[in-house]
């Protein structure tokens, strides 16, 4: 086993190296992961950048389109023959139809490749002849993601801390119940260890509805070809004062290493590890809605995410050796067209303030990061209306039903401090507020111009801190 792993490390750098001066000398490509919290609308997000580069009307922050730089942008078949394709052409009919809704969620990883075809700037401009990069757009679960935190995380003490976290969240109470009158030193079998992992999996399940950004394990939610696996038949479960062979604990624990190495190893090495540039939607409006202690399990999740990710520099050298880095994140907070653009900047300022708090606790330093407030597409027009005297800014738009209505969510706060401090102190909901959030469907009849994408919030400054160096 220790010499097939290293084979197959030489093999992997091997692979990367030559990819790495393929890349350089011809066509290069950047390798975007684009993955979201709960309730985030990722497959949203990634319709309308797309969208919105194939038609670049309403990109003017993208300084390569402003300066006149991108001659063309193309779709090209994705690299890996083994990955789905993301079905942009079905989930952007699904927007701009005639009964316009918003697509299915993706459930796997899947992939899209972007071509640009990109004239250089300054004194190389005269000398040279247009170049193409390759954007790949890979697209997985946000869960994928979280569970790369488990592999710093014994058995112990990953049931200690999800035992802990579902004491204060209704949906945990039965399967809490549960697993606290378990004996796990008793024999293992196979049929308690079933019922146990359906119960914490219809756990997940309600907690991922509920909006909760932590539901990991990931593959709970998303079995595919794993599903009835030991893989995915284990719990958390308190640690007994005795542990004889073949207890149910020990057993649970020898399936919850499993999971880490034949599960979330094999994701990293296939996937995450090869991603250059990131972007993690999180829905931060819904999360301060839902109150404080879904704010504090958004904010949490986030530190998570950083420590999962090996941030640095991809030099020439670095990625030849095959120590490949991510250069750039961007955490991106959604759905700002539920909010008047005059409340964007607070909700930017809570985001920043989130991942400043993040990072701490992470200890990450390297990648260079960002925070943004955005809508991948815009689904609201702005309105200000009078009520009972007062002048409110608000958004209007089309719920499920087909009725307009106008929303004034509440006001965020200007001093992000006023959320995040009664967040992390455990308060139970919001003294000074309540914010409010409606569901809106996506707009019937939408008109726009030939070379316009469809309406959306900072998706040019997105693309320009992501990716703008490498056009």
């Amino acid at each position: 086993m220790v010499l097939s792993s290293i084979t197959d490390g030489i093999a992997r750098s091997i692979e990367g190296a030559a990819a790495s001066v393929s890349e350089a000398l011809f066509e290069p490509v950047v390798r975007l992961g684009v993955t979201g919290l709960s309730r985030a609308g990722k497959t949203v997000f990634i319709t309308g950048l797309v969208a919105n580069l194939l038609n670049r009307g309403r990109m003017p922050q993208l300084q390569a389109e402003a300066g006149g730089r991108i001659e063309a942008v193309w779709l090209q078949p994705q690299p890996d023959l083994t990955l789905p394709r993301f079905d942009y052409e079905g989930h952007l009919a699904a927007l701009t139809g005639d009964a316009p809704r918003w697509p299915d969620s993706t459930r796997a990883v899947s992939e899209l490749r972007l071509s640009f075809r990109v004239r250089p700037e300054g004194w190389l401009s005269g000398l040279t002849g247009p170049r193409v990069v390759h954007l790949d757009i890979v697209d997985y679960p946000g869960e994928w993601l979280l569970d790369l935190a488990l592999l710093d995380k014994s058995y112990a003490d990953w049931s200690e801390e999800v035992l802990a976290r579902l004491a204060k969240r209704a949906e945990g109470a039965a399967f809490l119940a549960t697993a606290r009158a378990e004996d796990g030193a008793l024999p293992f079998v196979e049929g308690r260890a079933k019922e146990l992992a359906a119960l914490f999996t219809a756990y997940l399940g309600g907690a991922r509805q509920a909006g909760w950004a932590d539901c990991t394990p990931g593959r709970f939610l998303l079995p595919g070809d794993l599903a009835g696996s030991p893989a995915l038949t284990f719990a958390p479960l308190p640690k007994p004062g005795d542990m004889p062979r073949g207890c149910l604990w020990r057993e649970m624990e020898r399936r919850f290493e499993g999971y880490k190495a034949q599960v979330v190893q094999p994701f990293f090495r296939a996937h995450f590890a090869r991603i250059d540039r990131q972007i993690v939607l999180a829905d931060v409006l819904g999360a301060i809605h839902r109150g404080p202690q879904a704010l504090e399990d958004l904010r949490r999740v986030m530190a998570d995410v950083l420590g999962a990710f090996r941030p640095g520099r991809n030099g020439w050298l670095t990625a030849l050796l095959g120590g490949k880095r991510v250069e750039r994140i961007l955490f991106a907070a959604t759905k700002a067209d539920h909010l008047h653009h005059t409340q964007h900047g607070a909700l930017t300022a809570i985001m920043e303030a989130m991942l400043r708090e993040a990072k701490d606790r992470a200890e990450f330093a390297g990648a260079l990061t960002a925070a943004m407030s955005l809508a991948g597409f815009r689904a609201t027009v702005e309105e200000t209306v009078t009520r009972e005297g007062r002048v409110l800014d608000c958004v209007t738009g089309r719920l499920e039903d087909g009725r307009v209505v106008a929303m004034y969510p509440g006001r965020l706060p200007e001093d992000p401090a006023r959320l995040l401090s009664p967040a992390r102190q455990g308060a139970e909901r919001w003294l000074e507020a309540e914010f409010g959030m409606m569901s809106f469907a996506p707009p019937l009849r939408m008109a726009v111009k030939p070379g316009d994408g469809p309406p959306h919030i900072r998706l040019d400054r997105a693309v320009e801190f992501l990716i703008g160096d490498r056009l």
